[in-house]
């Protein structure tokens, strides 16, 4: 959403979000911990994104790379994107059995807007990491997965 000189609201069409999104981590501009980019580059919808998430310094998250899959909805970017980690994490803000982040316990989703984005969730899932709560968690085997939602 862009508000004009004259006062008037424009509102960015998914795609041309989605677009600019991609150019963004395309380019390396950003937060050089997090990645995402599609899972298909031939997907015309751009309904599927990997992200990447290097674990924050001092905490037992350090030196890991956590892969998540993003899943985007029609109405996106006025809801959130779905996201999932496929690497298997103990945190307060993801589903244990599923992977799935827990939009009321992540900043980013809690309080969603249409000018955020996947960097904003991404970030906000690092953050989390280095948090009190979660930043001295056991964490499960590096390596390990969470099983396909409906899947082996």
């Amino acid at each position: 959403m862009q508000r004009l000189p004259t006062g008037e609201t424009v509102i960015t069409p998914r795609n041309f979000k989605l677009l600019e999104e991609l150019e963004h981590s395309e380019k390396g501009l950003g937060d050089m911990s997090i990645s995402y980019g599609l899972v298909d580059g031939s997907d015309i919808f751009m309904g599927e994104w990997n992200g990447g998430i290097l674990g924050p310094h001092g905490t037992q998250h350090d030196s890991r790379f956590y892969e998540l899959r993003i899943s985007i909805p029609a109405d996106y970017p006025a809801i959130p994107p779905k996201v999932r980690f496929v690497s298997r994490i103990n945190m307060n803000c993801v589903d244990p059995k599923t992977g799935e982040i827990i939009y009321s316990k992540v900043p980013a989703t809690r309080n969603w807007n249409r000018n955020m984005g996947m960097e904003q969730i991404l970030i906000s899932l690092r953050v989390e990491m280095a948090s009190d709560a979660n930043r001295r968690l056991r964490q499960p085997m590096e390596g390990s997965t969470f099983r396909k939602v409906g899947g082996a």
